[in-house]
Order: C-alpha cells, then structure tokens, then sequence
C-alpha cells in the first residue's frame, strides 16, 4: 500500500492554489449573501490562478517570492544520452 506524500513545506507552488482557492470561496460566499458583485472578484482571481499556471507566476506569486517565500526545489533530471 502507498502512502500519502509527506508535506514538504510551504512554497509558493504550494500557497499560490490555496490562497487562490480561498479567495474563491469567500468571494462566492459573499455574492450570495450581499452583492452579486462580488463574482468580479472570482473571476479576477480565476484569472490570475491560469496566469500561473500557464506561465508560472503571477502578481501574487511575485509578492510572496518578494516576501522571502520559498519555490519548490527543481527536480534534477536524467539525461538519456
């Protein structure tokens, strides 16, 4: 039986998703319970996670890498030659 990958720390790969995906949430919450202006919000927010994962940074990821957060650690790879 496999087991679950052990955290390995907190990167910007890491807290990019789960802000992103916070945020989400709470703007969701908050057009259904007060203004449905709010889903700008969402969609600001939708927008910038496929920044991120088209091009591998964003305006939040530039911040937290400004704020002495850590990237994951590259893998190396195998050279096949």
């Amino acid at each position: 039986m496999t087991s679950m990958p052990r955290h390995q720390g907190w990167t910007i790969e890491r807290v990019v998703p789960l802000l992103g995906g916070s945020i989400v949430l709470t703007s969701l919450t908050l057009a259904r319970r007060h203004s449905t202006r709010w889903r700008a919000l969402t969609g600001f927010v939708g927008a910038n996670l496929v920044l991120y994962g088209a091009v591998g940074w964003c305006p939040a990821s530039l911040l937290m890498g400004r704020m002495g957060l850590p990237r994951l650690a590259a893998t190396p790879t195998v050279d096949s030659s």
